[in-house]
């Protein structure tokens, strides 16, 4: 998939912090129940840590208890793109960042309606845009 933004490994080695560029870039994991968003509800817009895309309205957060911040609806569809993610055992959705690929966490099938999904985001791939 090409994406709108495009920079070198060295170039989001600089802009990221170390924590930043091993989930966003490489695909980890931050520890559950440390995150800032987990604990802060904002109003706002949620977007990508990497390229400042918007990606969650504050309205669609929601505490669904497992850890990390959760939203059951992106502000597009196109906000984000998804794959299917085979790591550790299992076979997970991965939720991506539409504009720059950057690795934002999973979404499942068990969150509130009106959607019914929970994407399960990692706070460090996040930054906000507070109304």
């Amino acid at each position: 998939m090409a994406f709108k933004v495009t920079k070198t490994d060295e170039e989001w080695r600089q802009q990221l912090t170390p924590v930043q560029y091993a989930v966003c870039r490489q695909k980890a994991t931050e520890r559950p129940f440390t995150g800032e968003y987990y604990f802060k509800n904002p109003d706002g817009v949620y977007q990508c840590v990497c390229c400042e895309a918007e990606l969650f309205r504050s309205t669609t957060k929601f505490d669904a208890g497992c850890g990390w911040p959760s939203f059951w609806d992106p502000i597009t569809p196109d906000s984000v793109v998804t794959e299917t993610d085979y790591s550790h055992g299992m076979e997970r959705v991965e939720v991506m960042c539409g504009s720059c690929g950057a690795h934002l966490g999973h979404v499942f099938e068990d969150g509130p309606e009106p959607t019914g999904q929970r994407y399960c985001m990692n706070s460090v791939a996040l930054t906000m845009a507070e109304k």
